[in-house]
């Protein structure tokens, strides 16, 4: 008996990234609702793939029953233009995109260019287009003329947490990311220089698999700067659930978010948090739980720290918001029920 729909992953699951762990989510919330989904395994190498993996990867496709519903993500959707082209006629396409590939910083100008049309000739063929935020949605529509009548809006979830204590003397700031470019630690390690007279530790939570080399310039620049007793480069946590509890406040100044699950996550713990007016943030982060500054402004970044590190009645406020907002966060069973609803309208057709 065929599945209800197949979702189409590049890679390994268990990898400790936002767009992973919304996946692996997913998964988990549909098959508590009984729901039949399959998981398909892509090549890795996506969305920069060989003609050796595209085959691959056609060939996949091509093993699916006529009329299959089959949602990509979007690390290979948007760099599969051709293969979605080929398939679009026998089975049901429905693209996740967290964030338009092209948005990625550090592509050069051509790359950027590239991955822009092949991700807007894939989006075209399919049958809908599901975001994690209204942002993205809205960037689809006017960069990538996606029609709003084909965007779907599921937003990742969160499960309930016990509220860290925040109570840490020096206060812990802790970041979640990969050490990659967009996440901009360079940013952050120059704005935590910048308050360096301060009392504070700050761990960064999360491994350099992807770019190691700019990983590596990061564990220098803390070097020159004279902090490799205050940052330390934690690497890839699994189980990141100590992390957020032993933490006073989140900080990621990310130059772009498709959503970004991170900072959910800080709210569910009821951290404060310091970040950026970049992408979905704003969507996620409300200003009664955090400050949010300007992209790669290591001046404005640096005040934001030095007010919720100096400021006591200012951290309490933003730590009561996040308690909040906590409240208010949509669940993993939220989000399954979208795309259940989803699938269920594609499937009539």
């Amino acid at each position: 008996m065929n599945p209800d729909f197949y979702f189409a992953i590049p890679g390994d699951l268990s990898c400790l990234t936002g767009g992973y762990a919304y996946a692996r989510q997913l998964l988990a919330a549909l098959a508590r609702t009984g729901f039949s989904v399959a998981h398909l395994t892509l090549p890795g190498s996506f969305p920069a793939p060989g003609q050796a993996d595209l085959s691959a990867t056609d060939a996949i496709f091509s093993e699916l029953p006529y009329g299959s519903v089959v949602m990509v993500d979007g690390l290979a959707f948007g760099a599969m233009d051709n293969i979605a082209l080929r398939h679009a006629g026998r089975l049901k396409l429905i693209a996740l995109c967290h964030h338009p590939l092209a948005l990625e910083t550090g592509l050069t100008s051509a790359a950027a260019q590239a991955l822009q049309h092949s991700e807007q000739v894939a989006l075209s063929v399919a049958v809908a287009v599901v975001v994690t935020s209204n942002m993205t949605g809205k960037i689809l529509a006017l960069d990538f003329a996606v029609p709003a009548a084909k965007i779907v809006v599921a937003v990742p979830g969160t499960e309930p947490q016990v509220f860290a204590e925040c109570a840490g003397k020096p206060p812990v700031l802790l970041t979640v990311a990969t050490l990659t470019r967009r996440k901009a630690h360079d940013v952050l390690i120059a704005a935590l220089e910048r308050v360096s007279d301060l009392p504070w530790l700050a761990r960064f939570v999360g491994g350099m698999q992807f770019d190691a080399e700019w990983g590596r310039q990061l564990q220098k620049q803390v070097a020159d700067c004279g902090l490799t007793e205050r940052i330390v480069f934690a690497g890839a946590i699994t189980d990141q659930y100590h992390e957020y509890q032993q933490a006073d406040i989140f900080v990621l100044p990310s130059l772009y978010e498709g959503y970004g699950m991170v900072f959910a996550e800080a709210l569910s713990f009821g951290l404060p948090i310091v970040g950026t007016r970049a992408g979905a943030i704003p969507e996620v982060v409300p200003a009664a739980a955090g400050i949010l500054v300007t992209p790669a402004d290591v001046g404005e970044l640096a005040h934001g720290l030095y007010k919720v590190l100096t400021q006591p009645s200012c951290r309490a406020s933003l730590q009561a918001g996040a308690r909040h907002a906590a409240a208010e966060l949509p669940r993993w069973h939220d989000t399954a029920r979208v795309i259940i609803d989803l699938v269920k309208r594609v499937n009539a057709q």
